[in-house]
């Protein structure tokens, strides 16, 4: 049976956790939150009360975390010293591309293997077992980083080197967030013009203007039952997880000396829907800013 310390179990963490444990594998859980790792433990995980006891007899280390500085403490403090040097160590958080260069350089160093592998589709790709991971990593390492992360996976895509992960979902999410906020402002505009939206959505989806944020996501309740637009805008890909990676973006951009004027314009434009109280709306509930739909008491605000 295959060892498995998972660390970090949040919205993500918590699904992808649990679908380690289904396929058979021990999974030693732990996170900060005692209530997520009593979810775990309901959904088939074994508790663990640090990360160095997650880690002592692992085969493989996958951690889901915050941020940055999150990654690179968690490894340096806890993993490397921690794990045996035999396991395969993965990331998957959403971090900055020389955060995962620099934990990669550290983990090589002390004798791991390491991957970085974000990954897309959101909440309920999570706790369905049918991520998209993009990985990160020495190539002859790619097939065990594979193996380990099919029970979470319906595409595994190597993109690179270390690093190249992260490259890949920043400029991913950068196409998302973008798409998303011409959906929204297509839609409000039809609506302002007495079209029916979800006539529109009809005639766009089989149109030029077919994308995912349309077809498979749709911000106007009803066209697509499974989306966050019919549930109040409430799971799914919170607005300042959005924020969070086209930031990252944008700072990628900056240092790389490329031009992302649309990504920068969509920053903006999350960011005042943040702190207009949509920050832990899913980022599709943008739409109603556009619509002009928000409460008085943040209508005063802006």
């Amino acid at each position: 049976m295959t060892r498995v310390a998972f660390i970090g179990l949040g919205n993500m963490g918590g699904g992808m956790a649990a679908n380690q444990a289904k396929s058979g594998r021990e999974v030693m859980a732990f996170d900060l939150s005692p209530a997520a790792v009593e979810r775990a433990a309901g959904a088939g995980c074994r508790r663990a009360g640090s990360i160095a006891d997650a880690v002592s007899a692992a085969e493989v280390v996958i951690t889901m975390l915050p941020a940055g500085p999150h990654v690179r403490s968690v490894y340096a403090e806890h993993i490397l010293p921690n794990a045996p040097p035999t396991a395969l160590l993965i990331d998957c958080s959403t971090i900055d591309v020389d955060s995962a260069r620099a934990v990669a350089a550290q983990a090589k160093a002390a004798g791991f293997r390491f991957a970085d592998a974000p990954v897309s589709g959101g909440v309920a790709a999570a706790d369905a077992g049918t991520l998209a991971f993009m990985v990160g990593c020495d190539e002859a390492d790619f097939a065990a980083v594979e193996d380990a992360i099919r029970p979470m996976s319906r595409a595994t895509i190597r993109a690179g080197d270390h690093g190249a992960g992260q490259a890949a979902k920043i400029c991913n999410n950068m196409v998302l967030g973008i798409s998303m906020i011409g959906v929204c402002e297509a839609l409000a505009l039809a609506e302002k013009l007495g079209l029916d939206p979800v006539k529109f959505h009809e005639i766009s989806s089989q149109s030029s203007g077919q994308c995912w944020s349309l077809t498979s996501y749709c911000p106007w309740p009803g066209p697509v039952p499974a989306a966050p637009s019919n549930r109040g805008y409430e799971g799914g890909f919170a607005t300042a997880m959005m924020l969070k990676d086209l930031k990252l973006a944008q700072d990628a951009a900056a240092k790389a000396g490329a031009a992302a004027p649309l990504g920068a314009a969509a920053e903006g434009l999350y960011a005042l829907f943040d702190r207009l109280g949509g920050g832990g709306k899913d980022f599709s509930g943008i739409l109603e800013m556009l619509r002009g739909n928000l409460p008085p008491a943040q209508q005063r605000t802006s």
